[in-house]
Order: C-alpha cells, then sequence, then structure tokens
C-alpha cells in the first residue's frame, strides 16, 4: 500500500485526489490536506501562498497519515518561485516533513514529459499572461520548448474549479497547436483527471494535467508508480 500526501491550496478540484485513489486501486491512498491565503492568480498572492511557512503548516497536517513523499499540488504557487526557488521550495518542504521524498507540480510536469519523451508542447494556461509566461520559462529550463502558449486569464482558482466539464475541455482542445506533440494544462484547480482520456482522443496526442502529474509525480517518489488505465498516456508508460 503506497501512501502519498498531497498539500492543496484553498479549494477547487481536490476532488481529483479522491477519484484518482478510486481509479488507481491496489491499496494507493493518497490524502490531501488544505493551506489557505489568497485563491488570486498574481504573482505576489502567490509567492506567498507557497512560503516556507504555508508549506510547513501543510506538512505538519499530512504527517497523520504516515505518508512515503510528499507533493505540493500548486502549480502557479511553485514555478512563480523560478527554476532555482522552486528547488529550494521543495528542499525546505522535505526538511519540514521529517526528510520525506518531496515535489511540487511544477516540477512534475517537466519530469512527466521526460517520461514521454516530448520535446515541443503547448501550453493551455487558465491563469493571466503574466502568471503563464513565468510557467513557459519553467518549462524551457526544464528543457521543454513551448511552441504555443494560450492564457484564458481567469483571475480565481475558484473560478476556474467552477467550470462545468463541457467548458473544461474546450477550452483545451481549443489551445491545441500542430507542432506541439503534447499539450499541458497547468492548473490543480482545474477538474481534469475524469477527462484526460477523452481529450486526448479528440486530439490525437498526450494531454498533461496538473492534477494528473501531481498525483503521478507522488506515486513515483513514493516507488509506487505503475500502470494504470483511464489516466491518459502518462499512466500508461513505465516508469525507471
Amino acid at each position: 500500500m503506497a501512501t502519498v500526501g498531497f498539500i492543496y491550496p484553498d479549494h477547487a478540484a481536490e476532488d481529483d485526489y479522491p477519484l484518482a485513489e478510486r481509479m488507481l486501486g491496489n491499496g494507493a491512498r493518497l490524502p490531501v490536506e488544505h493551506i489557505y491565503g489568497t485563491d488570486l492568480h498574481a504573482i505576489a498572492e502567490l509567492l506567498d501562498l507557497g512560503s516556507p511557512k504555508r508549506l510547513a503548516e501543510g506538512a505538519a497536517l499530512l504527517a497523520k497519515h504516515d505518508p512515503a513523499a510528499i507533493v505540493w499540488a500548486c502549480t502557479s504557487g511553485s514555478f512563480v518561485y523560478g527554476w532555482d526557488g522552486a528547488a529550494e521550495q521543495v528542499a525546505q518542504l522535505s526538511e519540514a516533513s521529517a526528510g520525506l521524498p518531496a515535489s511540487s507540480t511544477s516540477f512534475a510536469f517537466v519530469r512527466a514529459a521526460a517520461a514521454l519523451g516530448l520535446r515541443r508542447v503547448a501550453v493551455a494556461a487558465s491563469y493571466p499572461d503574466d502568471v503563464a509566461a513565468l510557467f513557459v520559462e519553467f518549462l524551457h529550463r526544464g528543457g521543454v520548448e513551448v511552441t504555443a502558449m494560450s492564457a484564458a486569464d481567469i483571475d480565481t482558482a475558484a473560478e476556474v474549479g467552477d467550470l462545468p466539464a463541457e467548458a473544461v475541455i474546450e477550452l483545451i482542445v481549443s489551445r491545441d497547436h500542430p507542432d506541439a506533440e503534447a499539450l499541458l494544462v497547468p492548473d490543480t484547480a482545474m477538474r481534469t483527471l475524469a477527462l484526460v482520456d477523452t481529450i486526448e482522443k479528440r486530439l490525437g496526442k498526450p494531454v498533461l494535467t496538473a492534477n494528473q502529474v501531481t498525483v503521478w509525480e507522488g506515486l513515483r517518489l513514493a516507488g509506487a508508480a505503475r500502470a494504470v488505465t483511464g489516466l491518459g498516456a502518462l499512466f500508461r508508460t513505465e516508469v525507471g
């Protein structure tokens, strides 16, 4: 049985995690604990949301679940620090978690792209342009070329979490690019796990979404990654 703990900001699409737990089966446990701050997609607010103090609070809440690994389930609250700052953020999270393996959604995207052998991607971001541009910079540092980036300019995570499934699908598929090998959707506030297979079939290429790669990264860190159906091409890929 693998237990991976997730620190999730506020409330929006955290029900993707119990859904993933059910889809994974075989005793996987994916407990989620929440930290709170503003849910604005704005740089200053995101820097506060991902601060060491807040993440340490989340780590303390997860301790009762005895996780084998811990992940900061927030893309914008990690890439907003830049590559080196996000690495320091993860190191501090590990320290606050008694040395457990730790990561964040931003690094999960880079590692998931590498696992699928992706080099050129399109980004379908829900954020405003200035925030989305920082995600593109982060991907570049990780060796992932962004052929096209589209920002939906949605101000808050709550608004993203309220999007109906049909709107989520349309937001994503309409932002594909023919030169992209895959499409990346970087917002853990967006419910996507139940939609990944449908969107991949529509596009004919892999789709990486924030909650999907976050779960995958946590399982990888815990040494519990395994191939399953229903969660997109990423979960059908062997992890070395």
